[in-house]
């Protein structure tokens, strides 16, 4: 497995995205724990989670609780591992999602996430999503004191513009070491952004990589230039997606989403998955 850097840490090139086994339509369990330990296995180092990815109330962390489990369980050695998580986004338990920006729930909710994941300080914590009622720069600082006190060793932020990027890298005093937006073929909006954090030095981590749970299937037959390049290299068009993300910027990161060990190992695949430049030019206008 390839890596790449995100703040003072060496990560795999490509990561993996738990929400999907939490949510939603996840699988049990067992399934859930073989699906992390199968991204172990190939070579995976970077794990994202939040402690709003759950589908019911009162089961708020259940992400995080079971990536925990399936790290503890893991017979390997997982000393390198990488957990990401967030703060800031609620859901109640009717299947929404709302916003909470405020310092003092920042700062609690990261104590939590930390005791649910079992350890003394969490490796990256993002902010989830501005909060319309909170003024940035206070939720961002919030982060500065978690950083200070030790509860968290990186922070970084997530649905962010680039007016935002540059806000909270100020207030964090430079100390941004991530922005986690959406970003795949049928989501570019965000290509900005990803530029942005490219010239800065800051690690990009595109959500829903391969354009979402529900679509991701539909990838080759929706784009058809991804299934083309595919074809030509003998490998599946969610491989090929994850190798044009890669090669747009060495700060890029994705964090496919997955509940089955097979899909999680296919997309660890790309980051061995050379495109050519007339390749990635194609794939870029398409």
């Amino acid at each position: 497995m390839q890596t790449r850097t995100l703040g003072p840490r060496s990560v795999s090139a490509i990561g993996l995205g738990a929400m999907p086994m939490s949510i939603e339509g996840r699988p049990d369990r067992d399934r859930s724990v073989a699906t992390i330990h199968a991204a172990l296995d190939a070579g995976v180092t970077l794990v994202d989670t939040a402690d709003a990815y759950h589908r019911d109330a009162g089961e708020v962390g259940h992400n995080e609780e079971l990536v925990a489990e399936a790290l503890r369980s893991y017979g390997g050695d997982t000393s390198g591992v990488l957990v990401a998580t967030k703060g800031g986004h609620l859901r109640p338990g009717d299947g929404s999602w709302t916003q909470d920006g405020r310092p003092e729930h920042l700062k609690a909710a990261a104590k939590e996430s930390a005791r649910r994941l079992g350890v003394e300080a969490i490796g990256l914590y993002q902010f989830h999503r501005p909060d319309p009622d909170v003024p940035y720069a206070d939720s961002v600082g919030a982060l500065v004191e978690l950083l200070d006190e030790g509860v968290i060793q990186m922070a970084g932020i997530s649905n962010a513009d680039v007016a935002q990027i540059d806000e909270a890298n100020a207030v964090l005093g430079g100390r941004l070491a991530s922005v986690q937006n959406q970003f795949s073929p049928a989501f570019r909006s965000s290509l900005g952004e990803l530029q942005h954090c490219a010239s800065l030095g800051v690690a990009f981590l595109p959500w829903s990589p391969l354009g979402g749970i529900a679509k991701a299937s539909d990838l080759g037959s929706e784009h058809s230039a991804f299934q083309d390049v595919a074809d030509a290299h003998g490998v599946s068009p969610h491989q090929v997606t994850l190798a044009w993300e890669l090669a747009l910027a060495d700060v890029v990161i994705p964090i496919p989403g997955s509940s089955r060990p097979q899909s999680t190992t296919d997309s660890a695949r790309a980051a061995e998955l050379q495109l050519s430049a007339d390749e990635v030019a194609r794939l870029s206008e398409a």
